[in-house]
């Protein structure tokens, strides 16, 4: 009887603690680690950038969005940010996804919808780093390399977007660049820059947190490789 007083006085602290918090509280939470709760925020940070950086790309090349009739970018986004995905990849892209997208995107003799094939390789790919989770618990593992390898790639998109060309010279996507009044707009760069922020520093996380390893390596940006996640 004792124990079970005590165990009641814990949890109406708990939940005292809770209640007088900003964030509300959920009983989901007591099987979270205050890693998995980091985790959880920079997961929705990251799709957020994604949601954003999807919505700048349609808009600086709507051309992308025509080649699908009827689509739009709300029904872009809802088939690549969820997380129950095509088991045998997107029939548009030729039944793939994740990385493998990444290089349909900025592939010469590719004549479909290069945002969307863009977009689904970096969900799959950031996806595939979280264990194709949206949130984490106790007895949940996380992968440094997949994080940091995820970084290095979002890394060389950032490059391609700005040099890949086609055989007219044409960018393949248009992304930084002057606006009307001639001033730079860089803001594609810097959200991508913060998605390799959140990935990099989630790789240190879990690495420090594990006493796991981080095989660094020197990314070769002129080669237009991808590292597997």
């Amino acid at each position: 009887m004792m124990r079970r007083h005590w165990l009641c006085v814990v949890l109406v602290l708990v939940l005292s603690a809770c209640s007088s918090s900003s964030r509300p509280f959920a009983f989901k939470n007591l099987a979270k680690s205050d890693m998995d709760l980091i985790t959880d925020i920079h997961i929705v940070e990251i799709r957020d950038l994604i949601q954003t950086l999807t919505i700048k790309l349609y808009k600086r090349n709507p051309r992308e969005l025509t080649k699908v009739p009827g689509a739009t970018v709300n029904a872009r986004l809802a088939s690549f940010m969820t997380v129950k995905r095509p088991i045998n990849g997107y029939a548009e892209l030729g039944n793939i996804d994740g990385v493998d997208a990444l290089y349909l995107a900025f592939a010469e003799e590719f004549e479909g919808d290069r945002v969307f094939a863009l977009m689904v390789g970096i969900t799959g790919m950031v996806s595939s780093s979280y264990n194709n989770q949206l949130e984490f618990y106790l007895l949940d593992d996380i992968d440094q390399q997949k994080l940091y390898n995820s970084a290095r790639n979002l890394e060389t998109v950032a490059w391609l977007l700005n040099t890949r060309t086609d055989s007219n010279g044409n960018l393949m996507l248009w992304s930084n660049g002057l606006t009307e009044e001639g001033v730079p707009n860089y803001s594609y760069e810097r959200v991508l820059g913060q998605m390799m922020v959140i990935q990099d520093m989630m790789a240190k996380m879990v690495a420090d947190s594990t006493n796991r390893h981080i095989n660094q390596v020197v990314h070769g940006f002129a080669s237009m490789t991808f590292f597997p996640i």
